[in-house]
């Protein structure tokens, strides 16, 4: 598998004006629809275009169904595979669901995407981090003998 493309459709971030610190935050991805594709320049494999859509919920406590705020991006890979992989996967989805292996690889591609572009929207609507961000601290000053 390989991935040829990533475009996302939707961007979105918004705070409701009764947020407050401390918070719980819900990360969903979900994989909303499948479909086989065609692209001219690829002959040997077999194209599909998985669409998703990953949201981080802030919530006043957890499993909340009220949002205090909330970021959500909207968009599709599109996938270059082996023909027999492609059959494999089109097959699965007929239940709406995917091999376990492309889950996690297509889990970990949207985080490598999208975690980072929310810490930016995070800090720009005044959200708490939904990850640890790695900081540099000093190293102490040696003391002389």
């Amino acid at each position: 598998m390989q991935v040829i493309g990533f475009n996302f459709t939707k961007i979105s971030a918004e705070k409701f004006p009764d947020f407050k610190t401390g918070r719980s935050i819900n990360n969903k991805i979900e994989f909303t629809n499948l479909e086989k594709d065609k692209i001219d320049l690829i002959k040997d494999s077999e194209v599909v275009k998985i669409f998703f859509e990953y949201s981080l919920i802030f919530t006043e406590v957890e499993k909340s169904d009220k949002k205090d705020a909330e970021i959500i991006f909207k968009g599709f890979m599109v996938l270059s595979l082996e023909k027999d992989e492609a059959k494999e996967i089109l097959k699965s989805w007929k239940k709406k669901e995917l091999p376990p292996s492309l889950k996690i690889t297509l889990f970990n591609i949207l985080l490598k995407k999208c975690a980072a572009k929310s810490l930016t929207l995070e800090e720009e609507l005044g959200l708490p981090p939904h990850m640890a961000i790695p900081q540099l601290t000093p190293k102490p000053a040696e003391e002389s003998a």
